[in-house]
């Protein structure tokens, strides 16, 4: 039986470290990466991943990263999860620095990665029969809303080139998929965008009656990793039940309609 191995990114919180524990939990082998040491050597520790300190922005790191990948063994999957938002501010106030950054981080960083680490994903599924790449997204790539410009633009673009690549591979052993999260309460997605305002953070999340965890997201990426190869999740969009669309949000306990 071969044991498959998972590069992971993004892996010193959130989402991305919940992928790193689930897929150990299932036998995988995995590589954790992301810009924390410190973090990731914790995560080492208690999971037994191997992990990789990278800022994924540095083209010479990613560089430096595929080397170290393709010396230390094969690669069966990409999950890409790293990535982020900054500010809220309207199109017309944004900061460019903040949206070059939520650039950089989200598509560039993922053109990156697709263009270092297919050559391997290749080599992996003419070995094993199949390789995978998961990216995750947001349902901002499929709705607009008012202070989410930069995001917006930043994850569908994301969306655009994950679809594109799909296309691209076609009739090769190589699955593509998009999981696109509504609202996930995670230590640092809220607390990152709005500039380390705990308060305004915590304040996204006021009275939703179950946000979505970084869990929930990792054991879909896990379901879609392990599904029989011929399965293909193209495009799975994952909300709390508390968010019927991208502006609809129930606060307070959800309860049955009555007549009364």
């Amino acid at each position: 039986m071969v044991i498959r191995r998972a590069v992971v990114t993004g892996a010193s919180s959130g989402i991305g470290e919940a992928t790193v524990r689930v897929l150990r939990a299932q036998g995988w082998e995995v590589v954790g990466v992301a810009r924390r040491p410190k973090r990731l050597a914790r995560l080492a520790a208690e999971t037994g991943a191997s992990t990789i300190a990278c800022d994924l922005t540095d083209p010479d790191a990613v560089a430096a990263l595929v080397a170290e990948l393709e010396r230390t063994g094969p690669v069966h999957a990409l999950v890409q999860v790293a990535g982020g938002a900054r500010g809220t501010d309207s199109v017309e106030q944004g900061s460019i620095d903040d949206w070059q950054w939520m650039y950089d981080a989200n598509v560039l960083t993922t053109q990156r990665l697709v263009a270092g680490l297919l050559p391997l994903l290749r080599r992996a599924a003419a070995a094993d029969g199949h390789a995978d790449t998961v990216f995750v997204t947001s349902t901002a790539a499929q709705s607009a809303y008012p202070g989410g410009g930069g995001y917006n633009a930043a994850k569908a673009a994301e969306s655009m080139l994950v679809k594109v690549l799909r296309q691209e591979l076609h009739g090769e052993p190589i699955r593509v998929v998009e999981v696109a999260p509504g609202m996930v309460h995670t230590e640092e997605f809220a607390l990152n965008r709005l500039g380390g305002d705990v308060a305004a953070a915590e304040s996204v999340y006021d009275g939703v009656a179950e946000p979505l965890i970084a869990d929930d997201v990792a054991e879909l990426i896990a379901y879609a990793l392990n599904a029989p190869r011929r399965v293909n999740l193209d495009l799975v969009t994952m909300r709390p039940l508390a968010q019927a669309a991208q502006h609809l949000l129930a606060r307070g306990t959800l309860h049955v309609r009555t007549d009364d």
